[in-house]
């Protein structure tokens, strides 16, 4: 019985230009990886040998606004006029296109006669050019040098969304950084020194443990971390605030065991923590239970923040995570939109409270997430 897709030879490709487009598309792919890196030496270097390959010209350079970044192709010589050639474009921003009296040479065996300079452009700001050297310059050789600079500008444009991506959430770390609170600093170094004679021994095991938690916070780190050094983290901070609260501060901490390695955001739990401690247990009399938990549900790993304090309006929650610095929350709506960003609208912070009912705050996070490594 003949298959439905029979009439499909192995191999096949198509027509020649259908060929050439995968050619095309495949040599493009390989460009693309170093560019996303942003306009350096070492990425010109690895990508400008895709470059001429998708002209077919005889030479092309790749220049920032001063200087030659990279060159593929013969006649070297001419790699010292790259930056001459360059400033003219970077000036105005227009495409140039040289005739001999541009790129002469003593070379008379040299077939270089005319260079094409486009601009490459990021948040339409020239930050370089892309040179091509050929015998001639005929409009379709104009055409494509200018439709791969447009190519090349917009992996630009994305290496420059990703490292403003960067930025912003290292500003968001530091704004979190910012927001631990002197009021702890200060009253764990307190409960340590009241351990200094009464229990030299437990006083070094505190100032250990604040020595940790420190140097956790504030150190510098990568975007993400795995769950087991956040849950580390948060360990020591309850440690710490357990000297302080005494009895009246119980922690039940139930992990599983394979959800260890999810990568979450740096800071992304503490905080949470952090404000059931000063939110919801400070203000109430007793004792107060705080509850963290962090399940494994199929392709996610679901994290739960959960204290029996004195709650909160859901209206004043919200505000907080929207950003409102006037609510005295530690980082809520920082969480919230780091969450977010990493994993999709679907993963921000679900938080269930009410005034004298406690507060629940539940974190998801995917156990794979393209692009998130710790």
């Amino acid at each position: 019985m003949r298959s439905r897709w029979g009439w499909l030879r192995p191999g096949h490709l198509g027509s020649e230009s259908d060929r050439a487009t995968f050619r095309t598309l495949h040599t493009a792919s390989l460009a693309a990886p170093p560019l996303r890196a942003g306009l350096t030496e070492a990425s010109a270097t690895r990508a400008i040998r895709f470059l001429r390959e998708l002209l077919g010209a005889p030479a092309v350079a790749l220049t920032d606004t001063e200087r030659l970044l990279a060159w593929d192709g013969r006649y070297h010589h001419h790699a010292a006029q790259a930056p001459g050639l360059a400033a003219p474009v970077v000036s105005d921003g227009g495409t140039s296109v040289g005739d001999p009296s541009d790129i002469s040479c003593g070379d008379p065996g040299c077939p270089l006669r005319h260079v094409i300079v486009s601009p490459l452009t990021v948040e339409e700001r020239v930050v370089g050019t892309l040179q091509v050297f050929a015998p001639s310059a005929s409009a379709g050789l104009v055409r494509a040098t200018n439709e791969v600079a447009r190519w090349v500008s917009a992996q630009l444009e994305l290496a420059e969304l990703d490292a403003s991506r960067t930025r912003l959430m290292e500003a968001e770390v530091r704004a979190l950084r910012a927001q631990i609170s002197p009021h702890f600093i200060y009253n764990s170094l307190t409960a340590i020194a009241s351990f200094v004679r009464t229990d030299p021994e437990r006083a070094r095991e505190l100032l250990l443990d604040f020595a940790d938690f420190t140097r956790y916070s504030f150190r510098k780190h990568g975007e993400f971390t795995t769950l087991a050094e956040e849950l580390r983290s948060i360990e020591r901070y309850l440690v710490l605030e357990k000297a302080r609260f005494g009895d009246r501060l119980q922690v039940t901490l139930r992990v599983a065991p394979e959800v260890l390695p999810v990568a979450v955001p740096f800071l992304a739990l503490q905080p949470l923590v952090e404000n059931a401690v000063r939110h919801g247990l400070e203000g109430k009399e007793g004792s107060g239970h705080i509850t963290i938990i962090a399940e494994d549900f199929d392709r996610e790993c679901v994290i739960s923040v959960e204290d029996d304090g004195v709650g909160e309006d859901p209206e004043r929650v919200r505000q907080a995570m929207s950003g409102d610095v006037s609510m005295d929350s530690v980082g809520l709506g920082n969480v919230d939109e780091r969450m977010r960003s990493a994993f999709g609208d679907d993963y921000g912070l679900v938080v269930e409270t009410a005034p004298g009912a406690g507060t629940k705050v539940i974190v998801r996070v995917p156990k794979y997430a393209p692009g998130v490594r710790p």
